[in-house]
C-alpha cells in the first residue's frame, strides 16, 4: 500500500475507533489491524496515537460547525445564538456516550491537541464575541479561549446525574462563558431559550452518525 493511501486508511479508521471506543481504549495495533495495515508503517506514517488525535481534532470540531450551520440555516445569522447552539451540541455529543465522553476529554487534556483547539476556536470567539469586547485583540481572544476551554472540559467529563441535568448543564455552561465576554444577561438567557428549541439528543446522534458514515465511504477529508 503506497504511503498516502495507507495515510488515509489508517486515520479513517482511527477516527472510527475514536468515536465507537473512546480514546483510551482504542491502541495503536489495534487500529493497524483494524485498517489491515503493518502497525510499523502506521506509526512512520502517523506517529504516536497522540499524533493521530491531532490529525483527528479539527475534523470532528468541523463537523460539529458543520452540523450547526445546517440547522441553523434560514433559522438565525447571530453569532452569539450560534456559539449557544454550536457548543450545546459538543456538549450533548460528549453525552452521548461514554466513548465519545472519553475522546473528547483526551483532546482537551493532552498536550498537543489541546492547543490544536485552543488555535482552531480562537478565531471563532473573536468572530462570535468582539462585539462585545471590541477593545481586545487576537492574542486576548487566546488567552480567553484557554479559560472558555477548561470550561468546556470540566462540564463534558463531569456526566449529568438526576440533579445535573443536561438543561441544568447547558445553562450553567452558556452563563460561564458569556459572563467571561460579558455577554449582557438579557442576550444570555435568550441564548439559552434559543438552544432550548431543538432536539439535541437527535441531532448530536446524526452529527455522530454522519462523520462515521463519511469516513466509512471515503468521503470524509481528514
Amino acid at each position: 500500500m503506497e504511503k498516502e493511501a495507507l495515510r488515509a486508511q489508517a486515520l479513517r479508521t482511527s477516527a472510527r475507533l475514536f468515536l465507537e471506543q473512546g480514546y483510551t481504549a482504542t491502541t495503536v495495533r489495534g487500529i493497524a489491524d483494524e485498517a489491515g495495515v503493518n502497525v510499523n508503517a502506521m506509526i512512520r506514517a502517523l506517529g504516536s496515537k497522540e499524533d493521530i488525535l491531532c490529525q483527528l481534532v479539527e475534523y470532528v470540531l468541523e463537523g460539529q460547525f458543520a452540523a450547526t450551520e445546517q440547522f441553523l440555516k434560514d433559522i438565525t445569522d447571530d453569532p452569539i445564538l450560534f456559539y449557544a447552539a454550536a457548543t450545546t451540541l459538543q456538549l450533548y455529543m460528549a453525552e452521548s456516550s461514554e466513548q465519545i465522553r472519553d475522546l473528547y476529554s483526551a483532546a482537551y487534556s493532552m498536550p498537543e491537541s489541546s492547543a490544536l483547539i485552543m488555535r482552531n476556536i480562537t478565531g471563532k470567539l473573536e468572530k462570535m464575541f468582539k462585539a462585545y469586547q471590541p477593545g481586545l485583540e487576537g492574542k486576548d481572544f487566546y488567552e480567553y479561549e484557554i479559560a472558555t476551554g477548561g470550561v468546556m472540559r470540566g462540564f463534558m467529563t463531569v456526566p449529568c446525574d438526576l440533579y445535573f441535568t443536561m438543561e441544568r448543564k447547558v445553562r450553567r455552561f452558556i452563563e460561564c462563558v458569556f459572563r467571561i465576554f460579558q455577554v449582557p444577561e438579557a442576550k444570555t438567557e435568550e441564548a439559552i431559550v434559543f438552544v432550548s428549541r431543538f432536539d439535541y439528543p437527535a441531532l448530536a446522534r446524526q452529527t455522530i452518525d454522519s462523520m462515521l458514515a463519511r469516513l466509512d465511504s471515503g468521503t470524509g477529508k481528514i
